[in-house]
């Protein structure tokens, strides 16, 4: 396999921050697809998978966790196919309940619509995607539940948020006193041990360079354990910069009613940031503004790239 060649019928459709990528695989008898973005894009999902199936039908869909922007064209999807979906095994109960608190949406400010499942996976579980083998490996750390996917014959891993060229997604469970950061360590790990020679991440463009970004990982692990806050500043200011890609702009009034009622950015505040919400506020804002991801105009809050 080439640098960045894809086995026939499989291919990765690149998206923005706020939409994880979809892979998308194309089999003799079955079509299928890992994750599926975020609402707010949802028609542009359907677009770019009808292309992708050229004619043929969505038959399954799968979700390597259910952080909205992995899971939340999954009822656009269902309406359109009809498509079998499969999700992780630990989120089973808190799906059938839609239960929003457990399932993070409300504690993150985020949406998603409801959709039902037809089975899950759990870790070591197999399944043909594409006309390959591929396994299902538990990816705790950004997420407890979440599962990577190891296709062996091809040396390819579809990492979701346990590993990007450049970091990782936000050690969540550290916001609320849960362990994290040992889980994270130990996923890279097991990545380190598989035979992989190119990584499809969540968020970014696919990669060969595994060792390199696997180093990188590591030492960014490594500087946010060493002072928990880095943690929650960071996850802080993710969570926002999500919702002015949502949004487009938010007032700073409105900024500062996210650290006083969102429960994570509430948690991150309280534990971490010194409980101020005018003044996390102001923080966060000042970070992303300072990072060129966002400009202050008046009290207002834009998103920028």
């Amino acid at each position: 396999m080439s640098a960045l060649a894809l086995p026939p019928g499989m291919r990765v459709l690149e998206r923005g921050w706020l939409s994880a990528n979809n892979i998308v695989f194309i089999g003799a008898e079955r079509t299928a697809m890992v994750d599926s973005g975020y609402v707010s894009h949802a028609a542009q999902t359907l677009a770019l998978v009808e292309h992708a199936l050229d004619g043929r039908p969505l038959d399954l869909l799968l979700n390597t966790h259910l952080h909205s922007d992995h899971c939340g064209g999954n009822a656009a999807l269902q309406a359109r196919y009809g498509c079998a979906t499969v999700i992780p095994v630990g989120e089973a109960a808190a799906v059938a309940a839609w239960d929003e608190a457990q399932l993070s949406y409300r504690a993150t400010g985020q949406q998603c619509p409801r959709f039902s499942f037809s089975a899950t996976i759990a870790p070591g579980d197999t399944l043909v995607l594409g006309d390959l083998h591929w396994q299902a490996l538990g990816a705790p750390g950004h997420d407890p539940r979440s599962l990577l996917f190891y296709c062996a014959r091809h040396a390819i891993v579809l990492s979701a948020d346990a590993l990007w060229e450049n970091g990782f997604g936000v050690i969540f469970p550290e916001l609320d006193g849960q362990s994290g950061f040992d889980e994270a360590a130990a996923t890279l790990e097991m990545i380190a041990q598989l035979d992989v020679r190119l990584v499809i991440p969540g968020h970014g463009a696919p990669f060969t360079d595994v060792a390199g970004a696997l180093q990188r990982a590591r030492s960014r692990l490594d500087y946010l354990r060493a002072d928990p806050r880095r943690n929650a500043d960071n996850a802080v200011r993710v969570l926002l910069k999500f919702l002015l890609l949502e949004r487009g702009q938010l007032a700073m009034a409105e900024v500062v009613a996210l650290f006083e009622q969102v429960p994570v950015m509430v948690a991150a505040r309280i534990g971490f940031l010194g409980g101020d919400a005018d003044g996390a506020a102001r923080h966060t804002a000042a970070a992303l503004v300072r990072a060129g991801a966002a400009r202050l105009d008046g009290a207002v809050l834009c998103n920028l790239g």
